[in-house]
Parts: C-alpha cells; structure tokens; sequence
C-alpha cells in the first residue's frame, strides 16, 4: 500500500463512517475503481477503525464521561426507576449492540461473501438508503423525550442490518430512529456512542485473524510506519469533522440532501457497474 492509497482510504473511511452514505459501500467503489483493498492489510483495516473511534471519544468526550460517572456511581441496578440517567443510557447502548452482536458471531461469513459479490449490491443498498433518509425526511411522528429500551434495540437492528455493504449505518440507525419517533437531537449521538463497542469488537477478530495467519503479518511488514500513520491521521481527523458536522446536521433536518447523493450513486453503480 502506497501514503496515497493510506490517505485515500483514510479519508474515506473517516468521511463516510458518520456520513449517512456508507463507509462500506464507497470503500468497495474506490476498491474497484482504483484497485485499493485495504482487507488486503489487516493492520491498516485495524488501525483506520481505531481511528474512527478515537474521533468520536474527542468529539463526544463530555457526553462520554457523564455515562462513565453516572454508570460507576453507587446506585441500585435492579430498578429502572432508581438508576440514574447516565445508566440507562448506558443500558440502552447494551440493549442496542444485542442484533450486531448476533449477526458477527452467527452470520460473519455469509456477510463476507456479500461484500465480494461486486458493486451491484452496493448500489441496491445504497438505493434504500436513499429510501429510508427520504421517508425519515418527510414521516412527521410524534416526538417522543427519550429513547425507550425497545426503541433502542430496533435501532440496534438498523444497525445489524447495515453490514451490509452500501446500507449505511448512521443513515439506517438515525433514520430508523426519527421513523420511531425519537428526537433528531438526541439520535445523533446515540448512533455515534451505540458503534463504538461494535467498532473495537471488530478490530479486535480482526486483530486476532491477523495473528492466526501469516499472510496479514506480511502484508504488514511490507508496509512502512508512515503509511499506516498517513491512514489513521487521515481517518482520525476526517472522523472528527464528519462526526461534529453530522450532528449538526441531523439536528438541522437536512438528511435529504444525502438521500438524493445515495440515489443518484446507487442508480449509477446499477447502470456502470
């Protein structure tokens, strides 16, 4: 892997991890277009993930640390009524990584195989979220003050959902939620704080593929420390921009505008692909 192919990628998977238009789907295009995989090097798929994560610890720290607080503080855990807010957040954060917990541990090879069967997929995908992102757009349900532990695992299921490629996650889980009734300035952060366990889940098979094989310790070996610190400053800094202008957005109503961008891609890569 070349520092232009790391920056490339890096930025790619920063922008379009927060970015209601797929992370998964745009790596798969650049893949084809350009002839970059990065699958193809563990410790970089590895690191640019970590990356991602970081962005959002930094830009959420404050909302991360009063759940920490309020999770370690003395309380009673048997009853809902009695814990605090910070708690239940906490537990609908759980609840909520319940469907992708299930779809990683029972259904991962089926969804590799997805991610290899070409750009038709991905353009299908994208064309549903361009369909959910419309209809959250428009659907005008009552507003409801707080997600509801039910709530939570439905968004969870949006989110398992989307592994696959070109269904985006952030476009799926906050589209599913304003569908549900849930507040646009609450939804934002909820997806971002929901992804990281699943994230460093990932990270960590990946971490311990890389270690069974030998090929992946070759293929990192055969790349140089200021590549794959060109990749993860890339998604690093590119998650921290799309990660704080995406929860301006969502609070904005604006989604449609990235509808319309998955549409006309997704109808392209049906067409060219």
């Amino acid at each position: 892997m070349t520092w232009i192919e790391s920056l490339l990628m890096g930025l790619l998977q920063g922008l379009t991890e927060y970015l209601p238009i797929s992370s998964s789907g745009h790596l798969t295009i650049a893949s084809n277009l350009f002839g970059i995989n990065p699958e193809e090097n563990l410790t970089f798929t590895v690191l640019v993930h970590i990356a991602t994560v970081l962005s959002t610890l930094v830009i959420l720290w404050k909302e991360i640390a009063w759940i920490l607080k309020d999770l370690f503080s003395k309380q009673n855990f048997l009853s809902w009524s009695q814990m605090n807010e910070g708690t239940r957040y906490a537990l609908r954060i759980i609840i909520s990584m319940i469907p992708v917990g299930i779809v990683g541990v029972f259904f991962k090879d089926q969804i590799e195989e997805i991610f290899g069967s070409g750009l038709t997929i991905v353009g299908i995908m994208l064309l549903v979220t361009a369909a959910l992102l419309s209809f959250s757009f428009f659907a005008k349900p009552r507003q409801k003050e707080q997600i509801s532990l039910l709530d939570a695992f439905i968004i969870g299921v949006a989110q398992a959902v989307a592994t696959l490629p070109g269904l985006s996650r952030s476009g799926s889980t906050i589209a599913t939620g304003i569908l549900l009734g849930n507040k646009k300035e609450s939804l934002a952060q909820f997806s971002f704080l929901m992804v990281i366990p699943p994230i460093l889940g990932e990270a960590l098979l990946d971490i311990l593929d890389a270690l069974e094989g030998s090929e992946a310790a070759v293929s990192a070996a055969s790349t140089s420390f200021g590549v794959y610190a060109i990749g993860f400053i890339a998604a690093f800094l590119a998650g921290c921009a799309a990660c704080k202008w995406m929860i301006s957005i969502v609070r904005k109503g604006k989604l449609i505008y990235f509808g319309i961008y998955c549409a006309i891609v997704g109808v392209l890569l049906l067409i060219f692909g």
